[in-house]
Parts: structure tokens; C-alpha cells; sequence
């Protein structure tokens, strides 16, 4: 099915949207200050959509139903635990970094610990956010691969670079208010794709959930200990420290928020982000069920997987036009994820790898570093085509390197004894078991992000007892 010119016209106002933006916000950019965190002076909405939007890259906007309908529901539960983890990375981490001003959440690991942790973690985030990268350019590059027909080398390396050409030009604050147009259109999109399978399928909603019923996609709450099955309980357990990570330690998420300048702010943010999630990862996994029950009287072609049913659903069972828009909230989740990490590893490489040198510099620096990190990301890009379900590729590169980061901060801020050397030990040892677990044991992605952090917490708070270094506080 031809993708239609009038979707290709509704796909290019966007594209061409966010880069007028870009161009927008380019003049302003005077000071690394403004490049890096928008003068400390953003809206806090518009903050917490540009970090909500962040986050549900298209690994989640497609990997979400694409589980539903190949699994089950049981990541449902992070709807639960999105609210349960907000209290905690606002009383552990947060007041410190606005207490110590910082520009990047490893500022305060130099504290800390001094400076040679600060370099490893700022090292391991550069490492899971490249990875990450390429797993958000690849999902929608697939997807507009299936819908157009154009080869995927293509869409990858499309994708890629226009991402990066509107990063490169505005800074945060291009990221942050681009961020909010696509917030608006995957959110619509998503609200599109539920309503239409709900009208869909004969019977409706009580059709689509008695057939997951049926099927045992409801049955999340199974305790049995199983390696290679999704269920509830390892979802809780995952989810808890994944997303302590993602919305307390990491740079992407830590950055925009102390873009809002004050405590009080960063606190209305992190709340309206934990309501969001509550919302949209529920309507995403019921889309899936959607998905599942739509597709039973009709089947799918054999290529297409769990992550491809969403937009195969939208090109061929939609109409012109609406297809197009949807098309674009698939673009919009993944934009907004590249542009963030992208801009966030520059900040990370200028402020904890000390490349400071003047105002004026800095951001002719950053400018270079973005162009550089957009093209190694669209290369990481093929790899990540290589790996198997984009949610498993995602899993695979936060757990090796972002789940031992956690680890140094909790060592950080609820230990005195913990120290740096004790968790280069947990370091050592976390990475290759983690790859084990991934390739020698091939256990499901759900395990991966709590078996690296216990390994390296756990090791990490064992070996920090046979050195005697102070804690830099």
C-alpha cells in the first residue's frame, strides 16, 4: 500500500517544523549556560513534556504494543511504579543537585567520590545513551521502512540527520520546545489508534480484553521464578530501580529539570511526568490488545513482528491523511528521544570531561560534538537492527552500562563507608556477568537492568570494606 502523497506532505510540514524551530532558537545561543540548560529559565510544563517525551522514545511508543500483542500486559505495573519511585528521587537526589547548582548529575559524584568516578560514570552514560540512540533511530526508521517501502539504510540514515541538524542549532531550549510539539502528537496519536481498534473490532472493548483473557495476556501476577517470562512481579522489581535511574541519576532527565531553576519546580514536573506515564504506558499496552484482537480473523504477513503490528495497523487499515499524522507521532517520539540524548551527552563531554574554554567556544564546541555524536548514533543505528526487538535493545545496552551508574549513586547517598574503588570491583564484575546473562543464559530483557545493579551494589558495598578511602562529601 503506497504511502500517499498527501501523508509525505503531512510528514514534511513537520520535519520542516522542527527545524524552523531550530533555526528559531539558534541566534540565541550565546553562552554555554544556554546552550546546555536554556538560562535555567524554562517553563516547568514544558520541561516535564520535553522530559516524558524524552524518555517514551519510539522504543516505547512501538516496543509497548508490540509486547502486548507478542506477550502479555505485565509491564503494566510500571504505570504503579512511575508514582511509588517519584517520592524517593525527589528526597535522594534532587536536593542535592540544585543545593550544589549543577549542570550535570556527575557533578556531584566528583563530590562525592572525586573526580576519577566522576569521569567513569560520565563515561558509562556517553556508552548507554549512544547505544539507546541507536535503538531510537532504528524503531522508526523500521517503522517508516515498512509503510513507504523505502529501504531502511535510508530511513535510518533520514532520521538521523534530522535529528541532529535542529539539536545542533538550538540547543536545550530548541530541544525542549520541539520536545512539546511532539508530546502533543504522540499523545494524540496514540488516544487516534486506541479510539479507531476500539470501533475496530466488532464488539469493542469487552471484545478486545475478553480475547486477552482468552489468550493470557492479562495474567501478570504469576510468582513462579522464570527467567524467560515477563510477569508482574520481576517488572516491579526491574521497573523500580530502571526508572530511579532514568528519572534520578541520568543526565538526559536530570538536565532538563534543573533547566526549571528551582526545587519547587523540578518537584511539579517529576509530578506531572508520573501522572503522564500512569496514563499513556496503559492506553500503549491496550493498543496492543487492540492489536491482537483486530488481527485475528485477518492475519499478518509473516515479516512482520511485534514491534512492526502499530505501524502496519496505521498504513493499511487507516485512511490518507490520519495514517500520515500517526506516521509523524512515530517520528515525534523518536526526535524527541534523539534530540535529548543527544544534547546530553555533549553537555556530559564538555562539563565532566573539562573541555570548558570560554562561553563562545563552548557552544561552537558543543555545535561540532552534537554533528559528530548524531552521525556515530545513525551508524549504531545498523547495529541495533542486528540485535532483535527494539525493547530488548534498549535493555541491552542500559543494563551493561547505565544499572552500575545507579549502583555509585545509591553507594553515594545512602552509605558512608561505600567508595569509588569498592565499586570499580562491583564494575568489573557487573559487565561481563550481565553479558552472560544476555548471551550465555539469553534470559528474558526484563532481568537484565536488577542483575547488573545487584551485582555491582552488592559487590561494590562488599569490596569498599577492604579499602580505606574517605568518602569526598
Amino acid at each position: 500500500m503506497s504511502f500517499g502523497t498527501l501523508n509525505y506532505t503531512i510528514l514534511g510540514l513537520y520535519l520542516t517544523g522542527m527545524l524552523l524551530i531550530g533555526l528559531f532558537f539558534a541566534r540565541r545561543q550565546e553562552s554555554s549556560e544556554m546552550f546546555f540548560l536554556g538560562g535555567r529559565k524554562l517553563p516547568w510544563l514544558a520541561v516535564a513534556m520535553s522530559m516524558y517525551a524524552s524518555l517514551t522514545s519510539a522504543v516505547t511508543y512501538l516496543g509497548l504494543p508490540g509486547t502486548a500483542y507478542s506477550e502479555n500486559i505485565a509491564l503494566i505495573i510500571v504505570c504503579v511504579m512511575s508514582p511509588i519511585v517519584a517520592p524517593f528521587i525527589l528526597l535522594l537526589f534532587y536536593p542535592l543537585y540544585h543545593r550544589l547548582h549543577v549542570t550535570t548529575s556527575y557533578e556531584y559524584i566528583e563530590k562525592r567520590f572525586g573526580p576519577a568516578a566522576r569521569y567513569g560514570v560520565a563515561g558509562l552514560f556517553v556508552l548507554a545513551r549512544l547505544g539507546w540512540l541507536g535503538t531510537v533511530v532504528y524503531a522508526p526508521a523500521m517503522a517508516m521502512s515498512i509503510v513507504t517501502g523505502i529501504p531502511l539504510w535510508g530511513c535510518i540514515c533520514m532520521m538521523g540527520l534530522l535529528a541532529t541538524a535542529y539539536t545542533a542549532l538550538g540547543g536545550l531550549a530548541a530541544v525542549v520546545w520541539t520536545d512539546v510539539a511532539q508530546f502533543i502528537i504522540l499523545i494524540g496519536g496514540a488516544i487516534w489508534v486506541a479510539v479507531s481498534l476500539v470501533h475496530g473490532v466488532d464488539g469493542g472493548t469487552e471484545t478486545i480484553l475478553a480475547l486477552a483473557k482468552e489468550t493470557g495476556r492479562l495474567h501478570i501476577a504469576d510468582w513462579k521464578f522464570d527467567l524467560f517470562v515477563l510477569s508482574g512481579p520481576i517488572v516491579a522489581i526491574s521497573f523500580f530501580f530502571q526508572l530511579m535511574q532514568d528519572y534520578g541519576t541520568d543526565q538526559v532527565t536530570v538536565q532538563r529539570l534543573m533547566a526549571t531553576g528551582s526545587l519547587r519546580k523540578t518537584i511539579k514536573a517529576v509530578s506531572f511526568n508520573a501522572c503522564t506515564d500512569f496514563f499513556i504506558i496503559g492506553l500503549l499496552l491496550f493498543i496492543g490488545l487492540g492489536l491482537f484482537a483486530f488481527f485475528q480473523g485477518i492475519g499478518l504477513p509473516e515479516n512482520i513482528t511485534g514491534d512492526q503490528v502499530m505501524p502496519y495497523y496505521i498504513i493499511h487499515y487507516l485512511p490518507q491523511g490520519i495514517s500520515g499524522l500517526l506516521i509523524t507521532a512515530v517520528f515525534a517520539a523518536a526526535m524527541s528521544s534523539m534530540d535529548s540524548g543527544i544534547n546530553s551527552i555533549t553537555t556530559v563531554v564538555v562539563m565532566d570531561f573539562k573541555f570548558h574554554i570560554s562561553d563562545v567556544s563552548d557552544v561552537a564546541l558543543a555545535r561540532i560534538l552534537t554533528i559528530a555524536l548524531g552521525v556515530l548514533a545513525t551508524g549504531l543505528a545498523f547495529y541495533v537492527s542486528t540485535i532483535g526487538g527494539i525493547i530488548k535493545a534498549f535493555a541491552t545496552f542500559m543494563s551493561l552500562f547505565s544499572a552500575p551508574v545507579l549502583a555509585l549513586f545509591l553507594l553515594g547517598v545512602l552509605t558512608r563507608r561505600g567508595n569509588f574503588f569498592g565499586w570499580l570491583v562491583g564494575l568489573t564484575v557487573s559487565v561481563p556477568a550481565t553479558w552472560w546473562l544476555q548471551k550465555g543464559v539469553e534470559a528474558h530483557w526484563v532481568y537484565y537492568f536488577p542483575f547488573s545493579f545487584f551485582i555491582a551494589f552488592g559487590v561494590a558495598l562488599l569490596a569498599s570494606r577492604f579499602f580505606k578511602a574517605e568518602p569526598k562529601t
